[in-house]
């Protein structure tokens, strides 16, 4: 039996799992029979975990120890409170990805350690990485890393009975992401994309809020935007008042006792006409728009390319994002897939591509974001230390390799620093600066002396850069998976007993060692000589009883010495 790969869109408001079922994307439900998970954590009163409706309905009560929005720190060092304990965003992230693993499992009746996970398609290194951070904490391989807006065209591809151009507007509770896709016998290309990683549904519910607290105040004479127990209240009147204007013209808001005690307690009455409520979120859906257009430039498309636009994203239902994509393409967008979970249903395609199930599609995808370094040269005219030069330029199909020569500024130069930039900016000092490295030892050769500068960019967006000195072969490369540094293995693995501990469960082992052992087991029926067999078996034994003792070092000897046999045997 093919080991399982699941698909997972990990929402800044709902994380939902899906797999390939006899060739078509189911997504998994709970006990209770709901799809959607709440992206919210939490403590109760007692220290036990609570993730999804229960942290969403004690956010209420205590906002002081439930976490919601995680997905906007990721790539952050931001550290999380809830209560007196301290998380980083992977961790709670990983809370999240572990109860739909959970979910998984119990639907297939069988461990799950693989998944394709969807990111933003404007989501930066930093991000990137930290969300397969979270995937290993939970216990999973992240085998994908895939942008959302292309797992949506991967389900809309299957409806598609001739060539189409469709660009996706895709609008979340945190991000916001426009790609263009050229969808053709099975080939789902994407061309161009952009966004904002800060853009999104939570931008409208904070608005509304900030209304209601105006509103608060002019009445009783109090700021209430301190008090984090009555913020949370304003929180679900505000999402909720949001979801009826999708509706209707009109919502009245009520929050009986919202605050004070005995004879003068204060309740909360507004009216809000979905006309008042699209005036305070225009300037974040004009913003959206600004992005189609940066989008359709890189592109060269003009508004008569596109064939059809397709909704993705909850936020998508506001009437006044459906009214605005109409009046500028001239027909109806298309939501034939729920928008809140096509994301997950494109990602359980990719994760049966990955696992070797028949799929019809194939996927082309592009990087948003330009990779460069720095040079001392011209800049309007004058002189600059920092001058940008693309390497890898925005919207090249992965994965990417490109190369090109510099070279040393003065004679018997023996070292150079290589700094890579994420940006557009022809001054590099405005562009992100994503890492850099040192080249020492060169041959104090006179200069120019040419150095040959390779970028690598994976279908994770996970980008290698390469510097070698061509006379001589002297080489330096670093993989840059975040602006700060990648948590190491150690560090990975306190994060896994942490998080598992909260699960109430015995700490599993990493999912490196799973798998080894599970390739292993596999491994030994098929292992002829009785001396292999017997050696084979004693390392795995070895191996279960180091994970029983719970000491990392033991199991990574252990975990070792099997692989080394693994090697011999598999040769």
């Amino acid at each position: 039996m093919k080991e399982p790969i699941i698909g997972i869109d990990l929402g800044t408001t709902y994380s939902e799992v899906a797999l390939l079922e006899a060739g078509r994307p189911k997504v998994l439900a709970d006990a209770e029979g709901r799809r959607l998970l709440p992206s919210v954590v939490g403590l109760d009163g007692q220290g036990r975990l609570l993730v999804g409706e229960a942290a969403l309905n004690q956010y209420l009560l205590f906002p002081e120890r439930t976490v919601r929005s995680v997905k906007r720190k990721m790539g952050t060092a931001e550290i999380l409170k809830l209560g007196e304990q301290s998380y980083s965003p992977q961790e709670i992230s990983a809370m999240i990805l572990r109860v739909l693993r959970q979910r998984a499992e119990a639907y297939l009746g069988r461990p799950v350690t693989r998944a394709v996970i969807t990111v933003p398609a404007f989501f930066s290194e930093a991000q990137r990485q930290a969300t397969r951070e979270a995937g290993e904490i939970a216990g999973l391989e992240v085998v994908r890393l895939l942008n959302e807006p292309t797992a949506a065209s991967l389900v809309y591809e299957s409806d598609l009975e001739r060539s189409r151009t469709v660009l996706v507007y895709d609008l979340g509770g945190g991000t916001f992401d426009v790609s263009l896709v050229r969808i053709q016998q099975g080939v789902v290309e994407v061309i161009a994309s952009h966004g904002d990683n800060h853009l999104g549904g939570d931008d409208f519910d904070r608005v509304l809020v900030e209304l209601f607290a105006e509103h608060i105040e002019e009445r009783s004479g109090r700021d209430v935007r301190g008090d984090a127990a009555v913020v949370a209240r304003l929180l679900r009147a505000a999402v909720a008042a949001k979801h009826a204007l999708s509706q209707r013209p009109f919502v009245q808001i009520r929050e009986e006792f919202l605050f004070g005690s005995g004879d003068a307690p204060f309740h909360f009455t507004l009216e809000v006409s979905r006309q008042e409520y699209e005036a305070l979120i225009a300037p974040y859906i004009d913003r959206t728009f600004d992005a189609v257009h940066t989008a359709l430039r890189d592109a060269g498309l003009g508004i008569a390319d596109i064939d059809d636009v397709l909704l993705v994203g909850g936020s998508t239902r506001t009437p006044l994002v459906v009214e605005r994509l109409e009046a500028l393409f001239a027909r109806p967008p298309k939501a034939a897939v729920d928008p809140d979970l096509c994301v997950a249903m494109g990602a359980a395609i990719q994760a049966g591509m990955l696992a070797g199930e028949p799929v019809a599609s194939v996927l082309v995808d592009v990087t948003p974001y330009t990779f460069g370094t720095a040079i001392v040269g011209e800049l309007d005219g004058r002189p600059h230390p920092k001058v940008f030069v693309p390497v890898i330029r925005r919207n090249t199909p992965l994965p990417a390799s490109r190369s090109e020569v510099f070279y040393t500024l003065e004679d018997g130069q023996e070292t150079v620093e290589v700094c890579v930039y994420q940006g557009e900016d022809p001054d590099a000092g405005n562009n992100l600066l994503v890492g850099s490295f040192t080249v020492e030892g060169l041959r104090r050769a006179p200069a120019p002396d040419p150095i040959v500068l390779r970028f690598d960019l994976d279908l994770d967006g996970m980008l290698r850069v390469t510097a070698t000195e061509k006379a001589t072969g002297l080489e330096k490369q670093v993989r840059i998976d975040k602006a700060v540094e990648p948590m190491d293995r150690q560090a990975l693995a306190r994060s896994h007993g942490k998080v598992a501990a909260l699960f109430d469960e015995k700490d599993e082992p990493a999912p490196r060692v799973r798998r080894l052992l599970n390739r292993a087991e596999a491994a030994l029926a098929r292992v002829n000589l009785a001396e292999d067999r017997a050696e084979m078996t004693r390392l795995i034994e070895s191996l279960r009883a180091a994970m029983a003792r719970g000491n990392e070092g033991e199991i990574e000897r252990a975990a070792e010495a099997l692989e080394e046999l693994l090697y011999y045997l598999e040769r």
